[in-house]
């Protein structure tokens, strides 16, 4: 025993030392550990949702910079790939191959030929003696050159007149040919110059200015506002053309949905900005676009009102105005897109490393299944129902039923052993769950594909169709008023669905444009002729090709 300050402290060999304290103090530090644990305990816990919170914005950051500065392909490496990089030294190079035998010139059978004589500048003479060459007229080698002669020309009409010879009364003394046909009674520009500009804004997607830019290098300075007053008056042309585009498509039952952001730069009481909405809709036969102030449910819905089909199927993504389309119209399908699905896990491997093996798996997946169902569909006879296929097509039907089955057991595996709730969970396994969960949300729409094989995986189609407009959108910003959203509206289905069907937009824009001219400045009273699953084969030959001018 030893006296320190004043305390007994116990210094013996087999003991530990302890200190002699007040028991109020005692009690007081007594009561203080249960505070002071639960503390720490707060402090660990704050830590954790700290670390949890710090991978999440590393996650964000990551997902960001891929976007803004990454690759724009979803193409990976595959694991073979990867183990086993090819060397630079053994790639082989990209396009022709030396030594190898090449495809020849591209014919081009519907270009006219316009034939030149080459001449010597000067007589020919022998280098050696000075005597002439005798030019017998005879015709050498010949050369080809394709050029493009673009120019702009005024077309002086000089109207032929007539005078009677006979004394009949109530006849004119002097008559004067008719004037040709024109489109625009006032306007002094003629069919070739409203057909470029349509096809250079809406086919093309190029800003308008820059047409007249080239214009008045060309000789033919044009303002800005006669271009807006003459696509305003020809907004009237195509509405009975477009209107025979929607009513076709209403009797059709495969669909394919998008839409995306488009601006229209006027004010309209009770609409707040300029943000509208560019909605497409491409069937078998039809494609056909549509601008609404709005991105709600009710667009599709007003859009389906009038189909006269009792069954359709409508391919696209996950978006919840298709599926209130669905709540509301019980006869409509949604098939959604694994394009989508498959983006969920490339996401989620770009956003967190740590699951990067664990979300190419599911991609591996994801791509096996689209091989096998293009196996199936090569196999798949359109004209008879799937228990009436070939053998070879049930083989790979059931391959894709399994492979379907073997996904829908390693997703719900997951599911059931993994609680969202539970604290211990973590954020890298929150995040798979978050995938799982989704995809068991969405796997009816996502099976429509295999009780109906006509119907593809994925929305490529839709997408594929409104990517031109878009393409407009980020060169021109969108339309300046209602009425130019509504004429872009018109030209894009048009284009896009006479590019469907394997039309020249410009043959069959020039073609339509004079029978309006001849119908005085009107759309034509008959469509049929213009309407591609109303026209006979030879016409879808002849509009096919590129206009004769010869």
């Amino acid at each position: 025993m030893h006296q320190i300050d004043g305390q007994t402290i116990d210094l013996q060999a087999d003991s530990q030392p302890y200190i002699s304290i007040p028991e109020s103090e005692y009690l007081e530090l007594r009561n203080q550990v249960g505070y002071w644990k639960g503390m720490h305990q707060k402090a660990l816990l704050r830590e954790e949702g700290l670390k949890q919170e710090i991978k999440e914005k590393d996650g964000q950051i990551r997902d960001l910079k891929n976007r803004l500065f990454g690759k724009k392909t979803e193409k990976r490496p595959s694991k073979t790939e990867k183990a086993n990089p090819k060397s630079n030294e053994n790639k082989r190079p990209r396009g022709q191959q030396p030594g190898s035998e090449g495809h020849g010139l591209t014919e081009r059978p519907d270009l006219p030929v316009v034939y030149e004589q080459a001449c010597f500048p000067q007589n020919p003479v022998c280098p050696c003696c000075g005597l002439p060459y005798t030019l017998d007229g005879s015709s050498g080698p010949e050369t080809q050159i394709i050029e493009v002669d673009v120019k702009a020309y005024t077309r002086r009409i000089v109207r032929q007149t007539g005078t009677k010879i006979c004394s009949c009364k109530g006849v004119p003394q002097t008559i004067t040919a008719p004037m040709p046909p024109k489109l625009m009674p006032k306007s002094p520009y003629g069919i070739s110059i409203w057909a470029d500009v349509l096809l250079n804004k809406f086919r093309y997607c190029q800003p308008t200015n820059r047409l007249l830019n080239h214009y008045e290098e060309l000789g033919l300075p044009i303002s800005a506002g006669t271009i807006s007053g003459g696509l305003n008056n020809l907004k009237e042309l195509f509405e009975p053309i477009c209107n025979r585009l929607y009513l076709q498509q209403m009797t059709e039952d495969r669909f394919h949905q998008d839409e995306s952001s488009w601006k229209v730069f006027e004010e309209i009481e009770g609409k707040i900005g300029n943000k509208w909405w560019l909605w497409v809709s491409r069937s078998e036969s039809v494609v056909y676009f549509l601008i609404a102030p709005g991105r709600g449910a009710d667009i599709p819905i007003s859009y389906f009102k009038n189909t006269r089909k009792g069954k359709i199927i409508v391919v696209c993504d996950r978006y919840s105005a298709y599926k209130s389309l669905a709540n509301k119209m019980p006869f409509i399908i949604l098939a959604f897109c694994w394009a989508h699905v498959r983006r969920d896990f490339l996401d989620a491997a770009r956003k967190y490393p740590e699951l990067e093996e664990w979300a190419f798996c599911w991609i591996e997946k994801i791509a096996q299944l689209y091989h096998i169902n293009n196996l199936r569909c090569a196999a798949f006879d359109k004209a008879l129902p799937v228990q009436w296929q070939s053998e070879s097509f049930k083989k790979r039907h059931e391959s894709v039923i399994n492979k379907m089955n073997e996904m829908t057991q390693d997703r719900d595996a997951f599911i059931e052993s993994h609680n969202p709730d539970d604290p211990n969970s973590t954020l890298l396994s929150n995040a798979k769950y978050k995938i799982l969960k989704s995809l068991k949300n969405h796997w009816d729409g996502l099976s429509v594909f295999v009780e109906h094989p006509e119907v593809p995986m994925d929305n490529n189609k839709g997408e594929n169709a409104i990517r031109n407009p878009v393409t407009g959108r980020r060169n021109f910003y969108g339309s300046a008023s209602v009425w130019s959203a509504q004429l872009a509206a018109m030209m894009f289905s048009l284009f896009k669905t006479l590019e469907l069907w394997g039309l020249n937009c410009h043959h069959w824009l020039n073609s339509y444009l004079n029978a309006c001219a001849l119908n005085h400045g009107k759309a034509p009273e008959q469509l049929s002729r213009f309407l591609p699953w109303e026209m006979d084969k030879a016409r879808l030959e002849k509009l096919s090709k590129p206009i004769d001018t010869s």
